[in-house]
């Protein structure tokens, strides 16, 4: 273990650098952000894309939490602009692949990237409806009750 603590430490490089999204919510010690590389959606955003996505996203169940149009329910909102983890496709991807706390299971697992990011295509199309079931609390006041 220390043997191979030691050499991942002599690598070094940006080769070896582990992989990561950057977004605009990161904050950077010292405000030097590290190395990172913008990660694009390979598929295209089209109608056939979003269709199969819409596929995709009912057969993964997420709709189960997402609700129908990824408009929220048990979990979050996918199109209300409001991300925890960051909002780009890259950290849509990395939240989905590898799963985040709180709830979001890894489907890295059981999807390919190419099922992600067509999910994230058909994310994408929806429309942002005029009222969306998710608030956000700053944390100073209190939530309403039912």
């Amino acid at each position: 273990m220390v043997l191979a603590l030691a050499l991942a430490c002599e690598r070094g490089g940006s080769e070896q650098l582990p992989p990561s999204v950057r977004y605009p919510d990161h904050v950077s010690a010292g405000g030097s952000p590290p190395p990172a590389r913008e990660v694009e959606n390979p598929i295209a955003s089209d109608s056939a894309s979003a269709s199969h996505g819409a596929q995709i996203y009912a057969s993964m169940n997420c709709d189960g939490c997402h609700g129908a149009g990824a408009t929220g329910w048990v979990g979050p909102s996918l199109v209300d602009g409001r991300w925890r983890y960051g909002g780009t496709d890259g950290a849509v991807f990395q939240s989905i692949f590898y799963g985040r706390p709180r709830g979001m299971p890894a489907y890295g697992g059981v999807m390919s990237p190419g099922a992600i990011w067509t999910v994230i295509v058909y994310i994408r199309a929806q429309p942002v409806p005029s009222v969306v079931p998710t608030q956000r609390w700053t944390g100073s006041e209190t939530p309403p009750r039912p």
